[in-house]
């Protein structure tokens, strides 16, 4: 039995993924390099590996099966950077793993409170010692009516934390799930899209959640609304976002992902001209608070997706 890991992190993946596979008693193998058809001849005799978030199209899946592994597994909750559809085809299994949904839920309500203090726009006036306060005034989020699009395990987190906020809270999801109830109200989406000051999403990236908040969605929301999402970029229609921050529709976006995020995140792309244009046009907003995926980025979450990913290759071995 036999584990190749790719994308593997000397600075805070290796030595967790070393104690799993020994603790578990399996063989294992690994690199820094993300999985491609070039580098795909490394996990030859594994039967199974596991990888980050990096495209694996039908081409690199075959290569793999053809190299003899049968299980993919994703340290991601995320799997739509892999062609599940034709890993069914060829009988390959492909799992993802869940971490502590409590990191993600700490980095929405702070993006949310940074958001409503602006709070980009006054550390980059204090830098350049501008310590007056016009244009600086901001809300509190206990007067704020917040829209949770998806109640998940994440979501209810975020709904939880936000209970203690004192704020109103809408949610929304095609299964509501019972132990919501009591501290979210569930609402019809264009409910939650007319009344919500904030919205914030977590819906799986599926074919059916693409650009779910469209250009139609966004017009029904309240001017000045504020956007949060540190869930898929597929999402949301980037473009209709982007007009209506511009045109104040969206009085502020705070987006940990976006569209077009393949190979761009957790690599060093320092002196790289980056062909990203809707990227570039978010960032030269000044309603725009843009991170890099980093809302799942903690020592527990960490620990959580590199166990997982090797437990859940172990069940299956």
């Amino acid at each position: 039995m036999k584990i190749f890991a790719y994308a593997l992190r000397d600075f805070d993946e290796k030595d967790l993924f070393i104690a799993a596979c020994e603790e578990a008693g399996v063989e294992y193998g690994y690199t820094a390099e993300y999985p491609s058809i070039e580098n795909a001849y490394l996990a030859e005799g594994y039967q199974g590996i596991s990888i980050i978030t990096n495209p694996v199209g039908p081409e690199l899946a075959q290569r793999f099966y053809d190299l003899g592994v049968r299980h993919i597994s994703t340290r991601s909750i995320g799997m739509d950077h892999i062609d599940q559809e034709y890993c069914r085809k060829i009988g390959m299994k492909v799992s993802n793993i869940s971490y502590t949904p409590d990191t993600v839920a700490d980095y929405t309500v702070m993006m949310m409170l940074m958001a409503l203090r602006k709070m980009p726009l006054l550390m980059k006036k204090a830098e350049l010692q501008d310590f007056s306060l016009e244009g600086k005034i901001g809300r509190e989020l206990r007067t704020c009516t917040v829209g949770v699009i998806g109640t998940g395990r994440i979501g209810r987190s975020v709904i939880r934390d936000l209970s203690g906020f004192g704020c109103r809270v809408l949610c929304y999801d095609v299964n509501p799930a019972p132990d919501a109830v009591g501290q979210a109200e569930y609402v019809p989406l264009d409910t939650l899209l007319t009344e919500s000051d904030i919205i914030t999403l977590y819906a799986p990236g599926l074919p059916e959640t693409y650009h779910m908040l469209g250009a139609e969605e966004i017009r029904r929301m309240k001017p000045g609304v504020i956007l949060v999402n540190c869930a898929r970029g597929s999402l949301i229609d980037t473009d209709a976002m982007i007009a209506a921050l511009i045109s104040g529709h969206i009085g502020y976006a705070a987006l940990d992902t976006i569209e077009h995020e393949e190979n761009l995140y957790y690599c060093n792309l320092c002196g790289v001209a980056l062909d990203r244009p809707q990227r570039a046009q978010l960032l030269s907003l000044p309603n725009v608070l843009l991170s890099s995926h980093m809302a799942f980025y903690t020592e527990q979450a960490v620990g959580d997706m590199v166990r997982n990913s090797v437990g859940a290759l172990c069940e299956d071995l």
